[in-house]
């Protein structure tokens, strides 16, 4: 997880696997907005897909009460969930300046679930398909994801990201030069239930069953870059 990271510029030659910054928000305990650092999933010579090196937050896929518990699940889409509508409106107007949103195209996302609709995205989460596709590019590494020290923090809607602490080491990565437990993110795509949805697990699993009002996973944005 330790790599070079450069700050977005549009005369770069970007590799898929590189880290760049681009936008700010929260990360540090004391809630200090820091850089972004998104790994570059693909790049089309006019785009690049990017995913946030780390988890950013912890938010239920649909819920905002405190009160919540995870057994309070409905039936909901990506396209209603409370999940979408925080990317897209408070975390996109928070984490990018009026010249960064130039930059982000609203993108296309499908697989959203059977029978789900399709969206138009300026922020979203990846697809099972998605995440499967780019794992076969860059290795199931890139399932393994640990918090920022602000989206470990209990929030005033009640959730708390999960943060792996057993003897599996194939759930811990090494940040900073010392061992890190992971934590499970929410995929966008509809579960095997109405009431569920798709979260990547345990040694880079990918598993189909959390109750959408789950409140220990954590937020991976994704989103795509038009270049200038």
């Amino acid at each position: 997880m330790d790599k070079a990271k450069h700050a977005f510029t549009s005369n770069m030659n970007f590799k898929p696997g590189e880290i760049i910054t681009f936008g700010t928000y929260s990360q540090s305990k004391d809630g200090k907005e820091l850089p972004i650092e998104w790994r570059i999933l693909h790049n089309s010579g006019s785009e690049l897909f990017v995913l946030s090196e780390y988890i950013l937050e912890c938010k239920r896929y649909h819920g905002k009460s405190a009160d919540i518990k995870w057994r309070d699940c409905v039936d909901i889409t990506w396209h209603e969930s409370d999940l979408r509508e925080w990317l897209n409106d408070e975390f996109y107007q928070t984490a990018f300046n009026a010249a960064e949103k130039e930059l982000i195209k609203t993108t296309h996302c499908t697989d959203n679930g059977e029978g789900t609709p399709d969206t138009e995205d300026n922020v979203f989460l990846l697809s099972v398909e998605e995440i499967k596709a780019f794992s076969e590019i860059h290795g199931k590494e890139l399932r393994r994801a640990v918090g920022t020290e602000f989206a470990k923090m209990k929030k005033s809607d009640g959730c708390s990201l999960y943060v792996y602490d057993k003897t599996d080491k194939d759930n811990y990565i090494i940040k900073d030069g010392e061992e890190t437990g992971c934590s499970w993110w929410w995929l966008r795509t509809q579960g095997n239930k109405p009431s569920r949805a798709f979260f990547v697990g345990p040694s880079c699993s990918i598993r189909s069953y959390a109750n959408v009002s789950v409140a220990r996973d954590g937020v991976r944005p994704a989103l795509i870059i038009n270049l200038p």
